[in-house]
């Protein structure tokens, strides 16, 4: 394991350091004025496309991650950096609109669907799926289900919306399924879907026109990634 041993740059010197390997910068100031808001690491990931490739023999091109310069490809701007920068956090905007009318349609589907059966159907096994209620790990010596259930009690107790503290202080715990699901992240949402009962999770899946009910657990697993990432401003 290396050390790591860059040294601190105050914005001037980071610009410096730019322009020394060959990134074409037009306006100082503004660039600087960049540097300062958004900071030297977060833009580095989008001009990182624009250095250069360190060559590579044929035999290794395919099997080894390639590797770039610290240097730029001639004609690299700064200002594409910046637009670049701006266009990933337009869409990531775009795109988190779009999977909370998901969420949320799904957190009413889900909730609609198994509260006819039982008010308080996540906490009834009988209505999940066998592998997600009755496997246990090796590794963890528990079910999917119980490490569930652990992370949906956590939500409950850490949540201080109003209408949580009235049923608690009017009918205890636990909460009916159409109260608790509105607290759950979408990583807790998906991971439910997916522990559900096999002709529940078809029939969540046809109102959204899928026909097979895995392919619409691969996708909320999707969506919840995507989510994490747009949701911790990272790179989309």
């Amino acid at each position: 394991m290396s050390t790591y041993n860059k040294p601190y740059r105050t914005y001037e010197q980071q610009l410096a350091l730019l322009k020394s390997r060959g990134l074409e910068i037009t306006n100082d100031n503004v660039a600087l004025e960049y540097l300062r808001r958004l900071g030297y690491y977060r833009l580095s990931g989008y001009w990182y496309p624009c250095r250069q490739l360190i060559p590579m023999p044929p035999s290794q091109s395919k099997a080894i991650r390639p590797q770039r310069k610290d240097e730029f490809i001639p004609g690299s701007s700064f200002q594409n950096a910046v637009e670049l920068y701006v266009f990933d956090k337009k869409l990531r905007l775009l795109i988190l609109d779009a999977i909370e009318r998901i969420e949320v349609a799904c957190r009413g589907d889900i909730a609609y669907l198994l509260g006819k059966k039982d008010r308080f159907a996540y906490n009834n096994p009988s209505l999940l799926h066998g592998n997600f209620t009755k496997k246990v790990d090796a590794k963890t010596g528990r079910t999917k289900y119980h490490e569930w259930l652990v992370k949906h009690d956590q939500l409950i107790q850490r949540s201080k919306e109003d209408f949580v503290e009235h049923y608690k202080t009017k009918y205890g715990l636990p909460l009916p399924i159409w109260v608790a699901i509105e607290l759950w992240d979408f990583g807790l949402l998906s991971t439910f879907y997916k522990g559900m009962a096999v002709q529940d999770k078809i029939d969540i899946a046809a109102k959204y026109g899928v026909p097979d009910f895995l392919v619409m657990e691969s996708w909320l697993r999707c969506l919840n990634y995507v989510r994490n990432v747009v949701a911790h401003h990272s790179r989309l």
